[in-house]
């Protein structure tokens, strides 16, 4: 089973850089997709099928904002959008594709790099995300989390991490939560198990200022977080780069799963 990830930063622009021309070829079994920037209004049928993969989406409230969606080959049995939780549900954050045994969630944190507002904001989904987190864990069902966490979690996340310390993503606090997904409710950072040594070709983020792509200044901000029993199935991982659809890079992950 392959599982990709990919913050398009507007699926209209992703669109016109080659992005739904370029899925076809990754035979994935269930692709996430985060930030659309579009309403339903907005996609065109080749965003909402695409060979063989049918989407589902859960939109903000706001134009041209935030927004998640799932792609998938099989069915789900159903489709979960939100959290129940009004500030968020409307900034488009969460969408699940429940399949009984298994489930995929796309999913889109904020980011607090805009201000001290945002920021607060972010602290307030952490704050009721880590709940779910753990209910979704003790579910008994193989569970991949994937998004755009905008958190780094360790200096290796990072090309400049000393002087990041202070700033919205690589903050003591959003590292610290992080590390209790892993150390206390027993999910997995899927890519980092598989390679944990990789430093520059494990970035998902360059930010469009000076030549931070050109130079691989990057962040590890985009993960696949998984339950142990599905991570440990996980074979391979790559951060695709050879296009770039967005100022994040996809990541792939195959699994050794029959979805």
């Amino acid at each position: 089973m392959r599982i990709i990830s990919a913050n398009l930063n507007g699926i209209r622009s992703a669109s016109t850089k080659g992005f739904f021309d370029w899925l076809p070829s990754q035979a994935a079994d269930v692709v996430c997709v985060q930030e659309l920037k579009a309403q339903a209004a907005d996609l065109k049928p080749e965003f909402i099928q695409c060979n063989g993969l049918s989407g589902a989406f859960h939109y903000a409230e706001k134009k041209g904002y935030s927004g998640v969606g799932v792609y998938t080959r099989t069915p789900p049995q159903q489709i979960i959008e939100g959290l129940g939780v009004p500030e968020f549900d409307a900034e488009g954050r969460y969408i699940e594709a429940d399949f009984g045994h298994l489930a995929v969630i796309s999913l889109y944190q904020p980011s607090g790099s805009s201000g001290e507002e945002r920021q607060q904001a972010k602290f307030r989904f952490l704050d009721v995300f880590f709940p779910r987190l753990e209910t979704l864990i003790k579910s008994g069902r193989e569970i991949v989390i994937c998004g755009d966490w905008n958190i780094a979690h360790k200096e290796a996340d990072l090309k400049n991490w000393k002087s990041n310390q202070k700033n919205s993503g690589f903050l003591p606090e959003e590292r610290a939560w992080m590390s209790r997904l892993f150390d206390e409710l027993g999910w997995v950072d899927v890519y980092r198990s598989l390679y944990p040594e990789h430093t520059g070709e494990a970035y998902t983020w360059w930010s469009n200022r000076g030549q931070a792509y050109a130079k691989n200044v990057g962040w590890r901000i985009d993960y696949q977080i998984a339950t142990p029993s599905i991570a440990k199935m996980a074979q391979s991982a790559s951060v695709y780069k050879d296009q770039r659809f967005s100022d994040h890079a996809p990541l792939i992950v195959d699994y050794d799963y029959a979805p």
